[in-house]
């Protein structure tokens, strides 16, 4: 299986790309939930889109995207760090029947009150430093075109997006007009015309293609008549954040009345990451310490084979 990030640039034009295949990572994310096939694509779509973002990122933290939906689909969340290291997953609505062929509109922004929010949260944050968080509306009929619409508004940068996922294997494409400054209307004009040759070359890839091919094979149908600069290529992988630490500070946000109702009702507290689905157990004496002392015992239990 191949996890790889390639970045590149136009040698004779102000262009940038990257693009990325993830078989190893995005199964692992798979291994203990199943979605509907149009969930899972979205969510492997979004999972390439965070890469390819946050790989043209100087930022030492972690970029969460995410779609809140007013559909079947309440949730979609990726997060990348700075060592393109990945993890996603998906809500759905109690009720949710989704047939594959739904689209972005149907599932999560149905009445027109989904939003997409990117959040960059430094890992060494400075005294009252807060992650930086832009939300805009749903707009666009792809996950590509989200993207694209949410960087024309927030960087003002010419951004464009392919991007395929099924069950074994999401890929993707992202091509970016470098800022200029200055220069003479002709330089403008070259550049313009050099980006919407990039863009033109571009579009002339298939979901069906870029499925079916790996990324070495994809740059050298789209750009062998292209001087390149091709670079060390990265490896994005699958990780997954949460400890039981974690999990017990959620806890103490619910407050020590609510945990100890619940430990009066169910006796313990058992809780599965959505992300990795790692169990974390915590009896009365785990949740009264929770409130008395900063150390918990420990209680880990690996993902079971259940599904969910």
């Amino acid at each position: 299986m191949t996890d790889t990030l390639q970045k590149f640039m136009f040698e004779h034009a102000g262009v940038r790309g990257e693009l990325v295949e993830m078989e190893s990572a995005w199964q692992q994310m798979q291994s203990h939930q199943t979605y509907p096939p149009a969930v899972q694509t979205m969510l492997g779509e979004m999972m390439a889109a965070a890469a390819l973002l946050s790989a043209n990122l100087k930022f030492n933290g972690t970029m969460i995207m995410q779609i809140h939906g007013d559909g079947p689909v309440k949730l979609m969340v990726v997060e990348c760090d700075s060592e393109l290291r990945l993890r996603a997953t998906a809500k759905l609505a109690d009720d949710a029947v989704i047939e594959d062929h739904e689209t972005l509109k149907d599932l999560v922004h149905a009445h027109g009150h989904g939003r997409f929010v990117i959040t960059l949260d430094p890992n060494d944050k400075m005294p009252g430093q807060q992650a930086y968080q832009g939300i805009v509306p749903l707009d666009g009929d792809s996950i590509a075109t989200v993207i694209e619409n949410y960087m024309q508004r927030s960087e003002q940068l010419d951004t464009k997006l392919w991007l395929a996922a099924n069950d074994k294997v999401t890929r993707g494409m992202l091509l970016q007009k470098l800022p200029k400054i200055g220069g003479s209307e002709s330089q403008v004009e070259d550049e313009a015309e050099a980006w919407n040759h990039a863009v033109m070359l571009g579009d002339t890839l298939k979901k069906d293609e870029m499925l079916n091919h790996d990324i070495a094979t994809l740059m050298h149908r789209l750009f062998w008549e292209q001087t390149l600069r091709v670079f060390e290529p990265l490896q994005p992988s699958f990780h997954c954040s949460c400890t039981r630490e974690k999990v017990g500070d959620m806890l103490k946000m619910l407050g020590i009345d609510e945990v100890e109702s619940a430990i009066a009702e169910f006796g313990k507290l058992d809780i599965n990451c959505d992300f990795c689905g790692k169990h974390y157990g915590f009896d009365p004496v785990d949740c009264a310490q929770l409130f008395v002392a900063k150390t918990l015992a420990e209680g880990i239990l690996p993902p079971g084979d259940s599904k969910h």
